[in-house]
């Protein structure tokens, strides 16, 4: 059963990580009816002009900082910051500690919305995972500090959350697309230039891929359902899709031949449950063919009409 979205429209929102790609395109949309203040480090004053040019107010925010008192006065919080620097200090620092420095600040807020990742899940073959699956080292040889990182920062949430109580919601993202730099834009990319794909060997390396406009879509209601005993939910799309489909498929759009590496280094399936989101904000919106060649089309058009 569907709940009802919180009205953001007049609210102030800050939204960390603002500069990163899955963050611009919530940053874009909810400018146009919100006060966005826009946190991340700024290390380049392009970065603050962009945020400006989609109607946000950039704030210099460093979550592995001390002084979180100077931060704007806001309704909601969403976290998107994430630090994957290989670096087990530094990341702990950002990814754990700074959600913990966050919820202490805004204790007062109407709800917290920190974005997690289904990377925290254990690798277990194509058994699909729901939100009380096991937990694991799952991007270890890709990033070695990113899951475990990711699990700290849970729980420090949860945490504090509870401490004080802040209506507080984890979403495990899934893999986020759509017209930006993701991981179907990167194959591409390796396609174009003959590099080859790593794949596990124990395919099809399925996943439950979200498109922005589905996940900018779900915020008011993932808002909605924070409460103060934090409710954990898979951000996830609809459609089981592996990567050897997405490739294949860029290669019916462009004539490009993918290229696969099987070994047991690369990330392997990873599908999640999204029956909780559905019954939350109901179904998701894009078809995932549809929205792959939208992608192409604005992020790589050369390439597309060389196979019409």
């Amino acid at each position: 059963m569907t709940i009802t979205p919180v009205t953001l429209t007049g609210k102030r929102i800050l939204i960390t990580g603002a500069t990163g790609f899955v963050a611009k395109p919530i940053v874009t949309a909810l400018s146009k009816e919100c006060t966005i203040f826009a946190g991340a480090r700024f290390k380049k004053e392009t970065d603050k002009k962009a945020m400006k040019a989609l109607g946000a107010i950039p704030v210099t925010l460093d979550l592995a900082g001390k002084n979180f008192s100077e931060l704007p006065d806001v309704d909601y919080v969403i976290n998107l910051a994430v630090a994957k620097s290989g670096k087990w200090d530094t990341d702990l620092a950002i990814n754990a500690e700074g959600v913990g420095k966050l919820l202490t600040r805004y204790k007062d807020i109407e709800a917290f919305l920190h974005f997690s990742s289904t990377g925290v899940y254990e690798y277990c073959g194509h058994e699909m995972m729901t939100e009380e699956s096991a937990l694991g080292d799952n991007h270890r040889n890709l990033f070695e500090t990113y899951s475990i990182s990711k699990i700290a920062s849970e729980t420090v949430a949860r945490f504090v959350a509870r401490q004080h109580g802040i209506p507080t919601t984890i979403a495990r993202l899934n893999v986020p697309y759509g017209d930006f730099p993701c991981w179907p834009f990167f194959h591409l990319m390796m396609m174009q230039n003959d590099m080859p794909i790593d794949i596990h060997p124990d395919g099809p390396n399925g996943y439950s891929p979200i498109h922005s406009d589905d996940y900018v879509k779900k915020i008011p209601y993932l808002l909605a359902a924070a409460s103060n005993d934090v409710n954990t939910i898979n951000l996830a799309g609809d459609e089981t899709v592996s990567i050897e489909q997405w490739c294949e498929y860029l290669g019916m759009l462009t004539g490009l031949t993918p290229t696969f590496n099987k070994t047991d280094k690369a990330l392997g399936n990873l599908t999640v449950s999204n029956e909780k989101l559905k019954k939350l904000s109901g179904a998701c919106e894009k078809d995932w063919k549809q929205s792959i060649e939208d992608m192409v089309a604005v992020m790589a058009p050369d390439l597309l009409k060389a196979a019409v």
